[in-house]
């Protein structure tokens, strides 16, 4: 964060006791850390590299080795 960024929160009237501060104070630490959440993202699962047998072709033809390349 910069020096001439902007404050996420600015109290313009008044004066917080402690009970106003703490609530303040958990709810911003719970949604920066619902945004670090966020931003790790869900795992991702790995791709089956299995094929279903009904599904590949039933003959190969005899050269589709020079198809190949």
């Amino acid at each position: 964060m910069t020096a001439s960024a902007e404050p996420l929160v600015r109290i313009v009237r008044g004066t917080l006791t402690d009970e106003e501060l703490a609530a303040l104070t958990a709810v911003l630490m719970a949604r920066a850390a619902a945004a670090q959440h966020a931003a790790a993202g869900a795992p991702v699962e790995p791709i089956a590299n299995w094929q279903r047998l009904e599904r590949r072709p039933a003959y190969y033809s005899p050269v589709s080795w020079q198809q190949a390349a």
